[in-house]
């Protein structure tokens, strides 16, 4: 089982009593006034070299040590917003399984070794991922919410390359945002709340998506639309 795996597993464990909710929606938003961009594809090299993320939730220390490690590297930008971008989506994924958790429909996993299972709703395991509309998506958002099997094998198909990928179930919030800036969606904890805490009170095993991707077994998937305004 590849270590960045087991590593995020138990930070998400261990902090799962301690942080609220409220303080990481704080520190999330102080990301936001800066740029974002990958500059890359998310990858194992560049992961092992930033997997200090899970342990720093304030902002200001995370930054420190950014330029701790990397002050002198010939590659310090691409790497200060590769470190970045991973503190930013880790932190937005905890706080959202925490709020999944939160439900006594949802089930933790309590596995730190399972990367294909975060948690189960009513019994049905889920692999959750947080994701902004994609640019290279060929539709439109009406398209895509109109057909959403459509996106979601685009996803299975796309996301999550190397040692994450899987075509297990999944459960994906998508955020759109009109402006373009999908990604700062995922900063906005207490709408995000709301939004989730409405779909499970809508659960129904019968309105999953029945996926069959690349010759994979069949699996369970949903779309959560967190969509600020069309």
């Amino acid at each position: 089982m590849p270590k960045i795996f087991i590593i995020e597993k138990i930070f998400k464990m261990m902090l799962s009593d301690i942080v609220t909710l409220t303080q990481i929606e704080t520190e999330l938003k102080k990301r936001c006034q800066f740029a974002y961009h990958w500059g890359r594809f998310q990858n194992d090299v560049e992961d092992s070299k930033t997997n200090f993320i899970y342990e720093i939730l304030y902002f200001e220390d995370l930054m420190s040590e950014i330029r701790r490690k990397f002050q002198n590297h010939h590659d310090y930008e691409a790497l200060t917003q590769y470190s970045l971008n991973r503190w930013y989506n880790f932190w937005s994924a905890t706080a959202v399984e925490r709020i999944f958790t939160q439900s006594s429909d949802v089930k933790a996993n309590p596995d730190s070794k399972d990367r294909y299972k975060d948690f189960e709703i009513k019994g049905i395991p889920f692999d959750h991922k947080s994701s902004v509309f994609p640019k290279s998506y060929p539709h439109s958002i009406e398209f895509a919410i109109e057909n959403p099997e459509d996106l979601i094998t685009w996803f299975y198909t796309n996301q999550s390359q190397q040692k994450r990928q899987h075509f297990k179930n999944r459960l994906f919030i998508v955020f759109f945002h009109p402006s373009g800036a999908h990604w700062k969606l995922k900063a906005e904890l207490t709408w995000l709340q709301s939004k989730i805490e409405e779909y499970l009170a809508q659960f129904k095993f019968e309105n999953l998506k029945n996926m069959y991707v690349h010759g994979q077994n069949t699996a369970l998937s949903d779309i959560i639309w967190a969509i600020h305004t069309l």
